[in-house]
């Protein structure tokens, strides 16, 4: 049953979130395939036309929550498991028949990301980071050497990811902050949480850098630098992609500042200048003032380009590996995530001598959560994935699986580049001209997110930039646009909706999101522009609704209607950790007056919708699709299927809608709408007679 259930959210995954259903394959070479008639155009493909997911096969009675990932020289990989196991898998490209486990060490608390170096394995524990040795080469641990002590305080929230390995030796680790009250408020209890550290040779922790929340994804650059990556919460608007160097306050929040007054801190900014600053305002006014403020080199919106950020991948040459092994993104980054179960693709560029660039969906259908990735001896990419804790639209509890390139090359955007007066986007195969000339098929909008104290942003400041020119290559491969209306330090949304290839495919993804922090120089295009009227910026904020606020519409009552007296029906549903509902089981008589008063205690915010019967994934797939806009619409999507809701509810917070049921009997569904939650977070209400 749960096999078939799984099936059919992936099917309907691939129809209704990506609208694609495809035949056979394309090559890029192909010749156009034969029109039925003048306006026919070759079926669209799929991502799994491209880029293959294979699950590895696990041993039964083995929770293989996937921790961390690191490749060995003869072609095993070492995993790690939230159990607290490591594990070294062999043939794990199963090019010869089934993979092989065996259990190298246990007894770990929690670890969170695994490195290999001279013949040795380092992992983080929560409060240490541990080298493991096997002497006597049985491929079993003999030694647990503590390398560093990570201090902890006990809070449940006090993970630690990594190592990193640089190239001088030393070692980089992150470490997530506790929790306080509210729950989901970040506190740094006890020294260095909330920080990246320098591990040295010799076990000497030196911190580095601060700002970090929930700083899950680490991994270098293009030219070897150090990046991470954090996820919405406090003070963190939405997930994002940012390059760290000593002494910087990035990602924003100002927990890890409790110690910034130690002799060893390389950051020197008082916790209560950035607290001060709590407001609806973007976080780079902060930073123009604030010059340790480093805003990310590239944002990734949330609920579109995950929920949940996690391991940064980095595509580069590696010593024995096939060049372009892996498909024609060589340069850029691959970034995980877990709670929406797929990958992002970010391609960097240096503008004034800072990191921007661009972000995309790269694949979806993950079984799990994303947490780590590797890559395999040939070329492939490994996914080791959980959800416990936290949910994932990916339902199965945990998976290690293979992405495999199958050799063709997807129409897509390969990158996009700032130009003085818009953007050059190129594209991995030549576009066909009548499409990409065409300005109708040129979209941009700019927006941005609020820094505040309060769980993540809404989208502020949006606005459209009309596109006034397109100039295409003679090759094909580039076309340069002429946008009004950028704006710097803005996110701006790029899509290309009708642009084909020369052998009439579509773009697999048509949006990226570009991060201008900063306005590129030269020579402005000369071509002919269109007239155009630029729209005005909607400057209103939105902040995370209160809960509580009257509100009387079609589906969603705040205040008791006066002609009922009192509701016949009177429930209180909570939530649980874990994505769930307190109850998943409730029961109404048709046509009964129905006050349902929900309560969020968890740690992210909540909504409750009923929607018809059976519609629960379906409801959550347009919810998926709002976009930009959904913060707006409190990813509640406009479809007859969603018949009463509440607003988000924020943690901590409550609301009471009141509403008539139903008078046609039947198993009607609830479910959060929250990005990445209706897959998990789901339940039924019966109206009986």
């Amino acid at each position: 049953m749960k096999t078939t259930n799984w099936l059919i959210r992936w099917a309907l995954g691939c129809v209704i979130g990506l609208g694609l259903l495809g035949p056979g394959p394309l090559l890029a070479n192909d010749p156009p395939a034969k029109k039925a008639g003048p306006s026919a155009d070759p079926q669209p493909l799929t991502e799994n036309d491209f880029y293959q997911i294979v699950k590895l096969p696990i041993p039964d009675g083995v929770s293989l929550e996937v921790g961390g990932l690191a490749a060995m020289p003869d072609g095993r990989i070492a995993l790690c498991t939230r159990r607290g196991d490591v594990w070294l898998v062999q043939n794990p490209t199963m090019e010869s028949g089934q993979p092989h486990y065996k259990r190298f060490a246990q007894g770990l608390h929690e670890p969170l990301g695994l490195a290999y170096k001279d013949g040795a394995l380092y992992t983080c524990q929560r409060g240490e980071l541990t080298k493991l040795v096997d002497k006597n080469g049985d491929d079993v641990a003999d030694v647990y050497q503590a390398i560093a002590r990570i201090p902890i305080s006990g809070n449940y929230h006090e993970y630690t990811y990594g190592p990193l390995i640089a190239p001088d030796g030393s070692m980089f680790v992150t470490t997530n902050v506790g929790f306080s009250t509210p729950w989901w408020l970040a506190k740094s209890f006890v020294p260095w949480r909330g920080w990246t550290l320098k591990v040295h040779p010799d076990g000497r922790l030196e911190p580095f850098a601060t700002g970090m929340r929930s700083p899950c994804g680490i991994g270098f650059g293009p030219e070897g630098e150090f990046f991470y990556a954090d996820n919405q919460g406090d003070w963190i608007g939405s997930g994002f992609v940012t390059m760290v160097e000593k002494g910087d306050f990035a990602g924003g929040n100002p927990a890890g500042l409790a110690w910034a007054t130690s002799p060893d801190s390389p950051v020197k900014l008082d916790k209560k200048t950035i607290e001060a600053a709590s407001s609806d305002r973007p976080q780079f006014e902060l930073a123009q003032a604030v010059k340790e403020l480093k805003t990310p080199a590239v944002w990734l919106p949330h609920s579109i380009l995950g929920i949940s950020t996690s391991e940064i991948l980095a595509y580069l040459p590696r010593e024995g590996a096939q060049p372009g092994g892996f498909g024609p993104f060589e340069g850029q980054l691959f970034v995980g995530d877990q709670g929406q179960s797929k990958i992002m693709r970010v391609a960097l560029e240096k503008v004034k001598g800072r990191y921007q660039g661009v972000a995309f969906l790269f694949r979806e259908g993950f079984s799990s959560g994303v947490l780590r990735m590797e890559w395999a001896s040939d070329g492939s990419m490994l996914v080791g994935q959980t959800n416990r804790g936290w949910g994932s639209t990916g339902p199965q509890p945990f998976a290690l699986e293979r992405l495999k390139w199958t050799g063709k090359i997807p129409f897509e955007m390969k990158t996009v580049r700032a130009m003085p007066d818009g953007f050059e986007a190129e594209f991995t195969q030549p576009v066909d001209l009548a499409t990409a000339q065409n300005l109708a098929n040129y979209q941009v909008t700019s927006f941005i997110y609020s820094y505040h104290w309060r769980y993540g942003s809404p989208v502020i400041n949006k606005q459209k930039c009309p596109v006034r020119g397109v100039q295409v290559s003679p090759d094909g491969l580039k076309a340069r646009f002429v946008v009004d209306g950028l704006r710097q330090h803005y996110i701006h949304e790029i899509m290309l909706d009708g642009v084909k290839s020369a052998t009439g495919q579509p773009l697999l993804h048509n949006t990226g999101y570009y991060t201008l922090n900063e306005l590129a120089e030269g020579a402005k295009l000369n071509i002919p522009l269109a007239e155009v009227t630029a729209a005005p910026a909607d400057h209103q904020h939105h902040p995370m609704p209160s809960g509580g606020a009257e509100k009387v519409s079609a589906k969603r009552t705040t205040a008791m209607p006066a002609s009922w007296g009192k509701p016949e029906v009177s429930v209180s549903l909570g939530t649980r950790p874990g994505l769930v509902y307190d109850q998943t089981q409730l029961q109404v008589q048709a046509g009964s007056k129905v006050k349902i008063v929900f309560n969020n205690v968890d740690d992210m915010p909540h909504n409750f919708v009923l929607v018809a019967p059976g519609k629960a994934n379906e409801v959550g797939q347009l919810a998926l699709k709002l976009g930009i806009d959904g913060p707006a619409m409190q990813y509640v999507p406009n479809s007859p299927l969603v018949l009463y809701h509440t607003n988000m509810v924020g943690p901590g917070q409550s609301e009471a809608i009141f509403f008539t049921a139903p008078d046609e009997p039947g198993e009607y569904m609830f479910v959060c709408t929250y990005p990445g939650h209706a897959f998990k977070m789901q339940g039924i209400m019966k109206v009986v007679k």
